[in-house]
């Protein structure tokens, strides 16, 4: 999802309770912080010699014992407008960073305004071989819709 959406949906409802939902179903606990909102940009060469980058809007979250903190829609947002000037660009596709056991990114799928409040649903990101063509694997229709997006899948790939 895009940030300029993302400030849409906070928008529509600023008294709205948060809601984040892992992809598995279970939920973020309702008392999670808004830790640092940042612009990330990563340049890197893929495994066929190809220099890349991408960008993105990373919402950390972080869970403490203060179990009476609500954050509201409306906050998130005026904390989305404090890093305006960090973000710099409201095409960029926002991401939630959560530690459950280990520190995990997950792409916000979708938002949904519920009764409970606003529903961020959260999606999976997944590693991918982003030249097939010089690491060997044969690119086809059945591969392409079965092997796990970032999955180089040979030894000589990557």
């Amino acid at each position: 999802m895009k940030l300029s959406n993302f400030r849409r949906a906070l928008a529509r409802d600023p008294n709205a309770a948060l809601h984040v939902m892992l992809p598995d179903g279970d939920f973020v606990p309702g008392h999670f912080h808004v830790t640092e909102i940042g612009r990330v940009h990563k340049q890197f060469v893929d495994c066929g010699g190809t220099q890349r980058e991408t960008s993105a809007c990373t919402v950390q979250v972080w869970v403490a014992a203060d179990t009476d903190h609500r954050l509201t829609a409306g906050k998130l947002a005026m904390i989305l407008e404090l890093a305006a000037p960090i973000l710099k660009d409201d095409d960029l596709d926002v991401e939630i960073e959560y530690e459950a056991g280990v520190i995990s990114q997950y792409p916000l799928g979708g938002i949904e305004i519920t009764p409970a409040g606003v529903l961020l649903a959260l999606g999976t990101k997944h590693t991918d071989c982003l030249a097939p063509d010089r690491c060997g694997i044969p690119v086809s229709a059945t591969a392409a819709a079965t092997k796990p997006k970032g999955s180089c899948g040979t030894s000589g790939c990557c």
